[in-house]
């Protein structure tokens, strides 16, 4: 996440609301180079970029998809 971030803050309070714990790598205190390789990892440009169980998700907008689908609750048991 970055400090300016309102999806970020969003994936958090849908998150947090679920009982889930997390770990959050806020990139405005990281090198750039940590936010390139991510990037460059992902193919994703923007933040949040959540990761459940080292497996990419992808930004806000997906994972408010798995949990509106029902799908979310089976990806973190």
């Amino acid at each position: 996440s970055t400090l300016s971030c309102p999806y970020c803050v969003r994936a958090k309070q849908l998150l947090e609301r679920k009982g889930v714990a997390y770990k959050e790598i806020n990139l405005s205190n990281e090198a750039p180079e940590v936010r390139i390789e991510l990037m460059q990892r992902t193919n994703h440009r923007t933040v949040p970029q959540i990761f459940i169980k080292d497996q990419f998700i992808g930004g806000f907008d997906q994972l408010y998809a798995l949990e509106r689908e029902g799908k979310l609750d089976q990806l973190l048991a």
